[in-house]
């Protein structure tokens, strides 16, 4: 018998890639879609691209039809969660695609988000050391980031094989529109993005930093510091992550792929490119792959690591799936595409 879901924020970005994903999944329904400001409007006048639901309409929060769902997705924007999780049940499994309880650190929390710091639950990116049998067991799953998904899967095999330096870690990473959600904001409409990039929240004040340095330091086993520089590009859906750090004294390239081929080579959606080919956005469009490729930079005695990823899927609505068939015992793949879509 099915098991089924309900989708909190159904409206938003990642709501809808939530939908396009559950609508072929065989084993969850979509049973609750919920939106605030498009209550009461049909889903395919947001969401023209999905069919399936014609003739649907969001529905206002109602924590009672909420409660009755085996799974609830929560794609609301930062600071929103917490407030409808304390009515539902305890034993009920919820995926956070905020930020609400995936940092440690209250202070953290006050400083790049503000208000209270709504506590801390099971970091659901699977792909990291012992991650999926913490996934599996849990209830309350906290959702990555886009950027820290990208970020953290390409520099976590470095550090766990020691072969990078984790006090020096310098990011730059692109961006398509959608990773700042769907509100209208005069920097992201497309007479001011078209044929133009631009850096923001530059300086350490991204707030993905005290994610990606907490998932860091815990695959390092000591602290981690990255100087993190995000830029906004004219496209749509993408990540483009360039990450260095420091290489360890005497490591070659060979040992670096190495350390990637054993990080990576069981899982479905990490793929380390052959020698020679770099990632892209485009190539993982649609997808929940990752693209991930390593260089030393022997002159500067860095190792440079780039991922590709779309921020959509793998970066946020892909990846809440993937933990969720984890944690209800379903194969992990499940409705989850390796592939992207070109051109």
């Amino acid at each position: 018998m099915g098991m089924s879901a309900a989708v909190v924020g159904a409206s938003g970005y990642a709501g809808g890639e939530l939908l396009r994903l559950l609508a072929a999944h065989p084993d969850l329904s979509v049973d609750v879609l919920t939106a605030s400001s498009n209550a009461g409007e049909l889903v395919t006048s947001v969401h023209p691209h999905l069919p399936q639901f014609a003739g649907q309409v969001f529905e206002a929060v109602d924590v009672a039809a909420l409660g009755a769902a085996d799974v609830v997705f929560l794609a609301l924007p930062h600071g929103q969660s917490a407030a409808i999780v304390a009515q539902l049940p305890d034993h009920q499994l919820i995926v956070d695609l905020g930020a609400d309880f995936r940092l440690r650190d209250s202070a953290a929390w006050e400083q790049f988000y503000g208000g209270a710091h709504a506590g801390t639950w099971t970091y659901g990116l699977p792909e990291l050391p012992g991650a999926r049998g913490r996934i599996a067991v849990s209830r309350r799953i906290a959702n990555p980031g886009c950027y820290a998904t990208a970020i953290t899967l390409a520099l976590s095999p470095l550090l766990a094989a020691g072969l990078g330096a984790p006090d020096d870690i310098v990011v730059v990473a692109a961006s398509g529109t959608t990773g700042a959600g769907r509100g209208m904001k005069q920097h992201l409409m497309a007479s001011d993005v078209m044929g133009s990039m631009s850096p923001y929240k530059v300086g350490g004040l991204h707030q993905h930093t005290p994610e990606i340095e907490q998932s860091l330091s815990d695959v390092a086993g000591r602290a981690t510091t990255m100087s993190f520089t995000p830029i906004l590009a004219p496209m749509p859906r993408g990540i483009l992550a360039t990450c260095t750090a420091k290489v360890a004294p005497g490591a070659q390239l060979s040992d670096l792929r190495a350390a990637f081929a054993a990080a990576y080579a069981h899982e479905s959606f990490v793929h380390v490119l052959p020698p020679g080919q770099w990632p892209q956005t485009g190539a993982t469009l649609g997808s929940n792959s990752v693209h991930i490729q390593v260089a030393l930079d022997e002159h500067a005695g860095r190792v440079v690591v780039v991922s590709a990823l779309d921020n959509l899927t793998k970066g946020a609505a892909g990846q809440a799936l993937q933990n969720a068939n984890i944690a209800l015992g379903l194969a992990e793949e499940t409705a989850l595409p390796v592939a992207g879509v070109a051109p």
